[in-house]
């Protein structure tokens, strides 16, 4: 049983501890893979605070050519490399030429190398973390004597503590990010301590449609439909599998408030799928249209998997080869949804 402030935590796991607080020190090591690209290491420095971020370059790319970017933000006890070896995001870079982007989260700013998502400083635009992950877009995006990005094409996605940023991120720079991935994820601000965040995965956020509230809020004048891709493993024990289903219905309120039109029911998706992977693991996949037809929130459902990255490769960390590939189906979403 674990006590923080003499109060008990009621079946909250070692891991779900880990994933929102600095309760152990850990610093993993870099996973070595072979890439045919290029792998650098940068660093950024604004007014909320510096990281040390990576970047792929795929192998057939050349300067010049405009291209999208796709930011990854990894899971605690996670690095970026690591991340990257689990992911395989670099191998599909180079088959389909786009540049990938890979912020460092360190045990220097949480003990577990978590992305500090359940701050508040961090939830808003300008603030924290979130201001620190669009800065390294901004200078990524900037520095055009390496790569040429297109604008309209820069998406963000994370696993679990990465993922919750990454809703974040579509809710506080709707103008940066055409679209985002949510990788065992939670809702816009399911936590605003660590006590309440810890609350949230195991047991689930607020009400989705208040949150969409304080996502479409925190917008402003930048206020969009972003559109999303959720995945969730139907037997995840660190974040509740309620999470994944209040992420899609947050946005969907949000996405209803920013656009006006949108006005889709989560228990009405437009299509539904029921597959099986290569690898034999079953899944649903649940798609919501705007009122043009316009695909704009798809859901994944992987039966019986647990807290991982869906069809990810064993050379990473927290990964379920198993499963109908994540990165795939992420990449071709994206893909169909530049930035207005």
């Amino acid at each position: 049983m674990w006590t923080l402030s003499n109060v008990k935590w009621p079946r909250i796991s070692l891991l779900t501890m880990a994933m929102v607080a600095a309760v152990v020190l850990f610093t993993p090591q870099d996973v070595t893979y072979a890439d045919s690209g290029t792998w650098q290491q940068f660093t950024y420095s604004g007014p909320t605070g510096s990281r040390n971020y990576y970047v792929y370059t795929p192998v057939h790319y050349h300067v010049g050519t405009s291209v999208p970017m796709i930011m990854m933000l990894h899971g605690c006890m996670q690095t970026p490399a690591d991340f990257a070896a689990g992911t395989g995001m670099n191998d599909l870079a180079d088959e389909h030429n786009f540049i990938v982007v890979y912020p460092d989260q360190t045990s220097q700013y949480n003990g577990s190398g978590c992305w500090n998502w359940f701050d508040p400083i961090s939830q808003v635009r300008g603030g924290g973390e979130a201001a620190i992950i669009a800065g390294i877009a901004a200078q990524v995006e900037n520095n055009t004597s390496r790569w040429t990005v297109d604008k309209n094409r820069v998406y963000v996605a994370g696993m679990s503590a990465g993922a919750a940023m990454s809703v974040i991120m579509g809710a506080t720079y709707p103008d940066i990010f055409a679209a985002i991935g949510v990788h065992s994820g939670l809702e816009y601000q399911a936590g605003t301590s660590l006590f309440s965040g810890a609350t949230a995965m195991a047991f689930g956020g607020p009400a989705p449609t208040q949150q969409g509230q304080a996502a479409y809020n925190a917008m402003g004048k930048y206020a969009r439909a972003v559109p999303i891709i959720v995945f969730h493993g139907s037997a995840d024990t660190t974040v509740n599998p309620v999470n994944g289903q209040q992420v899609v219905e947050q946005w969907m309120e949000t996405d209803h408030l920013a656009s006006k039109a949108f006005n889709a029911q989560f228990p009405s998706p437009d299509n539904t799928i029921s597959g099986l992977s290569p690898g034999g693991q079953s899944y649903t996949v649940e798609k919501w249209n705007d009122e043009r037809g316009h695909e704009v929130e798809e859901y994944w459902v992987v039966n019986g998997m647990g807290h991982a990255w869906s069809g990810g490769n064993l050379s990473g960390s927290f990964t379920d080869p198993l499963g109908p590939s994540a990165s795939q189906a992420m990449y071709e979403f994206f893909m169909n949804h530049p930035r207005d």
